[in-house]
């Protein structure tokens, strides 16, 4: 990225995680950023969050903030974002949107960078490019490398989400119900509908007319578009579970051409974003643990599915904050900064 191509950038919901997290992002990864204007509801205004050692004011989130801005990153909700995005496309302001309130427009690119950054031209159609859901991320991140050498006929996955991917009130939620639990009291809830310490709940999102959850139907077409594939076939059941940060998948895949599970492992270590912990004989796999604080996709248990001709399982894990979130949003705009702006 050159030093001399400046950006103004918008952070919308920056006083939350993710809004804090896209902020790092931008610092830690030295994006080339002018202006940086920071916005959130009107309670939050006049707070100030720290930028390359200066102190920022946080403004109320307004139409006319975008006024002079180049790229705005958006995580403060999808009601929010249907309301505000097209606000500031029309001022000339290409969002990135970080909530499912774009995701599956089809004139918005919805991009993983490592898998699709060509979407990323297709920006111009609505001056808006949606992030996907922090789970289905993860997941065409380590599969893409498969699905291109290999073809894939179907996705079976079952996530571990951390609580922190709802958000922080559910992170309080579980550090109160653990102490509570463990001082002998009872567990009171108000994130969740039953207590998330000590347990796991398979159910994300609201439940549909199929019985699934918003969640899993999230990872389905979600994983479909951004491999422009319809005839995908992907199933998926989505848990939360007490664990506050790093989201785990348990993946199978029947590919289309045999794989071999030991040639995978090795394309794997080659692939963009993806960080191969795979040796079980030391007790080496990724872990919730390793992934806070990274932007890699860790991948392990690589192993042939004995059940099927043509099948393999991976372990998947990422920070759903970094990775999952806010990290994606920033490489988004640094290919957008680099080829299109």
């Amino acid at each position: 990225m050159t030093d001399q191509k400046k950006v103004n950038v918008a952070v919308v919901g920056a006083t939350g995680a993710v809004g804090n997290q896209m902020i790092a992002c931008l610092e830690e990864r030295n994006f080339p950023v002018g202006t940086l204007r920071l916005l959130a509801s009107s309670r939050s205004a006049g707070k100030r969050l720290g930028y390359r050692g200066e102190m920022l004011p946080v403004e109320e989130l307004r139409a006319d903030a975008f006024e002079g801005m180049h790229i705005a990153l958006f995580s403060a909700g999808g009601r929010v974002s249907a309301r505000f995005a097209p606000q500031a496309a029309e001022r000339g302001c290409v969002v990135v949107d970080n909530s499912s309130a774009w995701r599956m427009d089809p004139e918005v690119p919805l991009v993983v960078p490592e898998v699709n950054a060509h979407a990323i031209a297709g920006y111009t159609k609505r001056g808006i490019i949606a992030n996907p859901n922090c789970s289905t991320i993860q997941m065409v991140v380590a599969l893409n490398p498969i699905y291109r050498r290999y073809g894939i006929r179907r996705i079976v996955v079952a996530t571990y989400q951390a609580v922190s991917g709802t958000g922080k009130r559910a992170i309080e939620e579980l550090s109160g119900q653990t102490r509570a639990v463990l001082d002998g009291a009872g567990a009171a809830c108000s994130v969740y509908p039953h207590p998330i310490a000590f347990n796991c709940l398979p159910h994300i999102d609201v439940f549909l007319d199929n019985g699934y959850t918003k969640e899993e139907m999230k990872m389905v077409n979600e994983t479909r578009k951004i491999l422009e594939d319809d005839t995908l076939a992907v199933s998926a059941t989505t848990v939360r579970v007490p664990v506050f940060y790093g989201h785990s998948e348990a993946v199978n895949v029947e590919t289309r051409r045999h794989a071999i599970a030991a040639e995978v492992r090795e394309l794997l270590r080659q692939a963009p974003g993806v960080k191969v912990v795979d040796d079980p004989a030391a007790n080496r796999y990724p872990l919730a643990t390793d992934a806070q604080g990274q932007d890699l996709t860790l991948v392990g248990r690589i192993r042939q599915d004995e059940s099927i001709a043509d099948g393999i399982n991976l372990w998947v894990v990422a920070d759903n904050i970094r990775k999952g979130a806010a990290t994606n949003t920033v490489q988004i705009a640094e290919v957008l900064t680099e080829k299109y702006l």
